[in-house]
């Protein structure tokens, strides 16, 4: 991956809509050139998707919530079947396993109160293998996913082969 690779990653992941002919002038290299990389990077699972960012409120989900779980088992099949589970529940807008205190880092998203008391209390709850749960409400989110610091791995890209000496 070179510094070229790294820009058109950034623009694509500031704006997926971003054009092949906005990517091209932004990268001094000719449309066809820049379709090829973007399609490598799409061949090698660097770029794994695009998608719209939604506003949650506007969809009626005013309530945001992280929930903590602790399994009771930590053998693979307990894993598997909590993970298996957590896929099939579409509040779970992300799930997270982790190191420490806690198995699992949810992120949800309801309606409202009810709605997330409901999915706590009921779906999550039911789920074999859950043992603790904490839940923390969202208050604010003053800083929304912006992709991945691309910066920090520039210092180590490879110069374009046009740069090459």
């Amino acid at each position: 991956m070179d510094r070229i690779d790294l820009h058109l990653l950034q623009a694509l992941q500031a704006n997926a809509r971003t054009t092949n002919a906005d990517l091209a002038r932004g990268s001094d290299l000719a449309p066809s050139t820049t379709l090829d990389r973007v399609r490598r990077l799409e061949d090698q699972g660097v770029i794994r998707g695009y998608r719209a960012q939604l506003d949650p409120r506007a969809l009626g989900l005013g309530v945001q919530a992280l929930v903590m779980i602790n399994l009771g088992h930590h053998q693979t099949m307990s894993i598997e079947d909590f993970e298996a589970q957590i896929l099939a529940v579409p509040q779970v807008v992300a799930c997270h396993h982790l190191t420490g205190r806690y198995d699992y880092l949810l992120h949800v998203v309801a309606r409202d109160i009810d709605h997330l008391r409901e999915l706590v209390t009921r779906t999550l709850a039911a789920i074999q293998g859950v043992d603790k749960q904490e839940t923390f409400l969202v208050l604010a989110t003053p800083k929304a996913d912006q992709g991945y610091p691309l910066d920090l791995i520039a210092a180590n890209a490879v110069p374009p082969k046009s740069e090459e000496a």
